[in-house]
């Protein structure tokens, strides 16, 4: 535990980079789809993965980090909640100010309200609205608000954690439903079904409790001999991960749409391959590889902590805004991320560290 605790998961924060590549590279399928072979390209159209990445990552981050100590009393749940709102908001409100001021780009001004509070993502109608990849920043905050409960859940029984999550499940069910049937729910507030799955925490919550799962594990002494008893974890994981991809794009109706359209690609989605990453996540932790050495150097830490900002402008109105300037034959990627580490260092990570300051002196 030592040694987890002096490496600060730095392979953890390349995989983020990773992550954030995975993302890019599915979004601009699009301009590859008749150039590389069929199966290369089906695989490819499950690399949406990057956000479950990041899902299970922030179970285990927040988890490990804070358990339940945010509900000792409401001066450490609200220090918690803003320190959190100080880690998304303040780059996404400056990249959707810019967007709202640009008329040429911006078609949403009916919807101020909706995006700034990210409540925009809970309807159908609004989804790729706005900054389109915001959405899973709303799925982020959420478990935001409720990651320390479902550890406090997690400690007593993983079965009340499930319930809970069941549960929650449900009222977001009942709640889209229970409009539709009563006026027709026209804006799709947690509606139909597949979208509620698909892009809402109501349906991702697993995603972030196989993460939870994870730290869980770690902090226990038996959970931690069970882990360390896994034999070559970042092996076993990574393969599992390609595994299950690869399961989930058989049930695709073609090469450029989702497993995940059909229940049965849902559910590896969902179920198991949040395992294989929370092995894999292990693995980069516990094992000497080559794979977290990779990871663990100073050129993919520094992708990883600028992967927020890359995730932000590399879709939506910032690369626009890009393109219109300049496009490069490698659809800017290269400039992407030269960008975000720019905006890391001179807005987001300052910006975030005042934030820190000013919250810390809450009393």
């Amino acid at each position: 535990m030592d040694t987890l605790q002096k490496n600060k998961f730095d392979a953890l924060t390349g995989m983020r980079a990773v992550a954030a590549i995975m993302v890019f590279v599915y979004h601009n399928r699009k301009y590859w789809r008749y150039d590389l072979p069929f199966e290369v390209m089906r695989f490819i159209s499950e690399w949406h993965i990057g956000v479950t990445v990041f899902f299970v990552l922030s179970g285990f981050l927040l988890a490990y980090r804070y358990e339940e100590k945010p509900l000792e009393s409401k001066k450490s749940y609200l220090q918690y909640i803003l320190l959190r709102i100080a880690r998304i908001f303040p780059l996404y409100w400056i990249l959707l100010s810019c967007y709202f001021l640009d008329r040429t780009y911006s078609k949403d001004l009916d919807t101020y309200f909706l995006q700034y509070s990210l409540f925009y993502s809970l309807f159908e109608e609004y989804s790729v609205s706005g900054i389109v990849q915001a959405w899973s920043l709303t799925v982020e905050f959420f478990f935001y608000l409720l990651s320390p409960l479902l550890f406090l859940l997690l400690k007593k029984s993983w079965k009340y954690c499930i319930l809970f999550l069941i549960g929650f499940f449900l009222l977001g069910w009942s709640i889209g439903y229970g409009l539709h049937w009563y006026n027709g729910n026209p804006k799709g507030f947690l509606y139909p079904l597949k979208f509620m799955v698909g892009s809402t925490f109501f349906g991702r919550s697993f995603e972030f409790f196989f993460g939870m799962l994870l730290a869980y594990l770690m902090k226990k002494e038996k959970g931690f001999q069970f882990l360390k008893n896994l034999k070559k974890p970042t092996l076993f994981g990574g393969i599992s991960i390609l595994a299950l991809i690869i399961a989930t794009a058989f049930f695709a109706r073609n090469n450029f749409v989702h497993g995940v359209e059909r229940w049965e690609g849902r559910l590896i989605h969902e179920l198991l391959l949040p395992i294989a990453i929370a092995v894999f996540f292990w693995g980069l932790m516990s094992e000497k590889t080559i794979v977290s050495r990779l990871l663990s150097t100073k050129f993919f830490i520094l992708l990883g902590n600028a992967s927020f900002v890359f995730y932000l402008i590399h879709l939506s109105y910032f690369n626009m805004k890009l393109k219109s300037y300049l496009y490069l034959p490698d659809r800017n990627f290269v400039l992407l991320w030269i960008c975000s580490v720019i905006i890391y260092l001179l807005i987001e990570k300052p910006l975030y560290e005042v934030c820190r300051k000013l919250i810390s002196k809450i009393k």
